[in-house]
């Protein structure tokens, strides 16, 4: 997925979440972070997108934390949180592919960092917003292409870094299987940070690989291939699996399978919070 497929996503699902916000109103909560009213979410989302906004229009090469939101509530806070959306879209259409400036993640450029990055935050949250109206898994559907991108960004970028909390003592393989897409992950997972090998186009859905048996081995050396031996597979739809990774499917749900040792996928669960 290029630059401007994800701008053109980002600016799609701050529509969205606006929309959503205004119509569950600022007092609605928002099941999927636990303590958070949609007041919340629209402090939160409109303060990352101008902090976004200011690394790609200023050319900011260092960290620099966001600036917090303002004091306002009801129609003005989602007027703030539409304006922000407006100028993080805009930043990021104009920006030169030249520009440098601070980032987080891998990527082929700054520019495709933020656009990637913003994508899914905005994403992720506008589901949130819609789970405001009671709705558990959104009503906009996310597509495949763009939660399979969202999948590889969690897995290999997130959950790459050595901050990942995603930890066990007892060493085992999670492999993530879309089932419409053909995109699979293996995730490698010890008392160090997650190690994540992908497969696009993999195994097709009625060839999914070996799952060991609970508590087995999975028989792959480090560099097996992402539709090798694991102790425990997820499989889904890419938009299912993408909502379950992040978190905002219930745990249990049967849009995803789980297959093996389930100890994995608890991990995960109780392990895997991003906070930035």
């Amino acid at each position: 997925m290029d630059t401007a497929e994800h701008i053109k996503h980002l600016a799609r699902e701050g529509r969205l979440l606006a929309d959503a916000a205004e119509e569950a109103g600022c007092d609605a909560e928002v099941r999927p972070c636990p303590g958070w009213e949609v007041r919340h979410l629209l402090r939160h989302t409109g303060m990352v997108h101008r902090w976004a906004t200011a690394f790609v229009t200023e050319g900011l090469t260092s960290y620099r934390p966001g600036g917090g939101a303002p004091d306002v509530d009801g129609s003005a806070l989602l007027d703030w949180y539409r304006e922000g959306h407006e100028r993080l879209v805009t930043a990021l259409t104009g920006a030169p592919d030249a520009l440098e400036c601070w980032t987080f993640l891998p990527a082929p450029s700054p520019v495709a960092f933020w656009a990637r990055r913003q994508a899914h935050e905005t994403t992720v949250h506008r589901v949130d917003a819609e789970s405001a109206l009671g709705l558990v898994a959104g009503r906009s559907a996310v597509g495949a292409e763009l939660a399979a991108d969202g999948i590889d960004e969690l897995l290999r970028g997130f959950h790459g870094r050595a901050g990942s909390r995603v930890r066990t003592d007892r060493p085992g393989t999670l492999r993530v299987r879309t089932t419409d897409t053909g995109d699979v992950w293996r995730v490698a997972l010890s008392a160090e940070p997650p190690r994540t090998e992908r497969t696009a186009g993999g195994a097709p859905d009625d060839a999914p690989g070996t799952v060991a048996g609970a508590g087995g081995t999975s028989g792959g050396p480090p560099g097996a291939v992402a539709g090798g031996p694991a102790e425990c597979e997820l499989s889904g739809t890419a938009e299912a699996l993408y909502l379950s990774l992040w978190n905002r499917l219930p745990a249990g749900t049967p849009a995803v399978t789980v297959t093996g040792d389930d100890r994995l996928a608890r991990l995960w669960r109780e392990t895997s919070a991003v906070t930035w």
